[in-house]
């Protein structure tokens, strides 16, 4: 890839390189991975294994499926709000390209960018079959980071991130064995394929939109564990790995930059440990404990391929470690209806106002959910869940640099408010 120019210093920022802030899950992960268990905020999903969609919270509940076909197909409509209003950004001043130095003129400074959430469809399948009474096997292909974040072209912290669009695909085939009547253990393989753009403006004259590029494969796994403590509590616990992707791409600046990065990112591991309870025939309890670990994501540092030399100033988030706790319930109405409800705490990774970024100002969040399950025929149900995530109001005080980190050319502060609305559709099939 060719490189028009080489400016002496070089502002734009990577604020959001990896992924986007409006996934629903804290930092960005996305849990929409089914709808049935949207209905109860997915309390107790790694012990539940109510249908095929079990490949992702756990794998060992495949054996739990007596079908010999086990299919589900899901699709969750995001509706995300962000609003963001300044509370005394600095200008931004206008650089010489050629010298990377002030010009003594300033960037104008902006408002609030309008929303820059948006509603988005997030779809995810799932395969299961049996191999003989004791053996699973199973195939699941949902992203589990995957969103956008884009404000106007005015926004005052648009030189630190203005659009966002990113992919993150998870291909997981499993298998499950039974060993005995209580016992189950699973495994899985994540084949992870992820693209993303990423915009914001640059401090240069006539501030040029800069652009970054990317994509990359990585592997990873997730195991699983189902203990049947008596006939009417179940133990599950799963893990999943980390991944760490290798992204190839490119930066451009009209007139100024056009040439190959590279970067890495490392999505956390996950470990959840939940509890299924039968009350009674018509009632169960639902529960989970879950740990993120976040702390693997300190920074981003995209690089120059021809010559490993920084790109950009690094992206760093400095995220910590997070858990969250769910707790739910159904209630099997009569035959064909089954009612769902669950609430939950999600802690966000972010540690301060100055490591959140514009397009990650996550906060604690608050799911209140419902749902239900409406058998179809004795082979098909669908399941119909909807959940309102209340977020805490949150603040910035982030600063652009230059690429290598010694001067602030701005300090983008404000408030962000956000809110979440999901609802999901799940078709199951089982034959």
């Amino acid at each position: 890839m060719r490189n028009r120019m080489e400016p002496s210093a070089i502002p734009l920022v990577l604020s959001a390189l990896a992924f986007s802030g409006s996934a629903t899950a804290a930092g960005f992960q996305l849990m929409e991975q089914n709808g049935s268990g949207l209905g109860t905020a997915y309390a107790g999903q790694a012990a539940v294994a109510e249908d095929a969609s079990t490949i992702y919270f756990n794998p060992a509940g495949m054996t739990f499926l007596s079908a010999t076909h086990s299919f589900s197909a899901v699709g969750t409509l995001i509706s995300r709000s962000t609003r963001f209003a300044d509370e005394g950004t600095t200008p931004m001043p206008v650089i010489n390209p050629r010298t990377g130095a002030p010009t003594g003129a300033f960037h104008a400074v902006g408002d609030g960018g309008g929303d820059g959430g948006g509603v988005h469809a997030i779809p995810a399948v799932y395969y299961v079959h049996a191999l003989s009474p004791d053996w699973r096997l199973g195939l699941g292909i949902g992203p589990t980071f995957a969103d956008e974040t884009e404000y106007d072209s005015t926004f005052v912290g648009r030189f630190s991130g203005q659009k966002t669009r990113i992919r993150h695909i998870n291909v997981n085939p499993s298998v499950a064995y039974r060993v005995n009547e209580r016992l189950s253990l699973g495994v899985g393989v994540d084949y992870v394929v992820s693209k993303i753009e990423f915009t914001q403006a640059t401090p240069y004259v006539g501030a040029p939109v800069g652009r970054l590029k990317g994509d990359g494969r990585a592997w990873g796994y997730n195991l699983g564990l189902m203990y049947q403590l008596d006939p009417a509590t179940r133990l599950g616990v799963s893990y999943r790995s980390k991944v760490k992707v290798d992204l190839d791409g490119t930066q451009t600046v009209p007139g100024l930059i056009d040439r190959s990065i590279t970067a890495s990112i490392e999505t956390p591991d996950t470990l959840s440990v939940a509890l299924q309870h039968k009350l009674d025939e018509r009632w169960t309890l639902l529960g989970d404990y879950s740990w993120t670990g976040w702390s693997s994501l300190q920074a981003l540092e995209p690089r120059v391929a021809a010559s490993s030399a920084a790109a950009t100033a690094p992206l760093r988030y400095n995220f910590k470690n997070t858990w969250r706790v769910g707790v739910g319930a159904t209630w099997q109405y009569n035959q064909d209806w089954k009612l769902r409800a669950g609430t939950a705490y999600d802690k966000n990774p972010i540690p301060d106002d100055a490591s959140r970024t514009m397009t990650v100002p996550d906060a604690d969040r608050i799911w209140l959910a419902f749902g239900a399950k409406w058998a179809v025929t004795p082979n098909t149900s669908l399941d119909f869940g909807y959940a309102h995530l209340f977020l805490k109001d949150t603040h910035t005080a982030r600063a652009v640099t230059n690429t290598a980190e010694t001067v602030t050319l701005q300090t983008v502060r404000g408030k962000f408010e956000n809110s979440v609305d999901l609802l999901s559709v799940q078709l199951n099939y089982a034959f």
